[in-house]
């Protein structure tokens, strides 16, 4: 379950990077736990999709218009989206403590991430810092999937 919740941390800087991710995973036979999550996040097209999204909200994070990602609406979209990739993530037993723990972790770690990036926004302009945060979490969610 250590997978589910720390991807629940990613997901808490970006919502889609915990779906994009697991999909790619499973698009490749990767994931170690087979499952209805893990066969439709595995298709082709799902996986392609889930990366584009991914792609987008990380570019879309850099506009000045994006919102912060504590509103209501992005909170509860880090929620399902970790959930999805914690329950994917976890063994079958323990796919709905996992999504819980996944979706929850996801919450706190939004707003630890956008005090954060608040703080560094206050010396380094939108962009720089969300370069950086968008690195941190790439590099975060291949961690996790490479825990095994």
């Amino acid at each position: 379950m250590l997978q589910s919740i720390m991807m629940g941390c990613v997901g808490g800087q970006r919502a889609m990077t915990p779906i994009a991710t697991v999909a790619v995973a499973a698009a490749r036979g990767e994931l170690r736990h087979d499952g209805t999550a893990a066969r439709l996040l595995g298709h082709p097209l799902v996986a392609a999709g889930a990366v584009a999204l991914a792609a987008a909200e990380m570019a879309g994070d850099k506009m000045k218009s994006a919102p912060d990602r504590i509103v209501p609406i992005g909170l509860a979209a880090r929620f399902v989206t970790s959930a999805i990739a914690g329950a994917a993530l976890a063994p079958p037993r323990q796919r709905p403590a996992a999504a819980l723990a996944a979706g929850l972790v996801s919450l706190g770690a939004s707003w630890l991430g956008w005090r954060a990036r608040m703080a560094a926004m206050r010396r380094h302009d939108r962009v720089t810092t969300g370069a950086l945060e968008d690195a941190l979490v790439l590099g975060s969610a291949t961690a996790v999937m490479r825990m095994a």
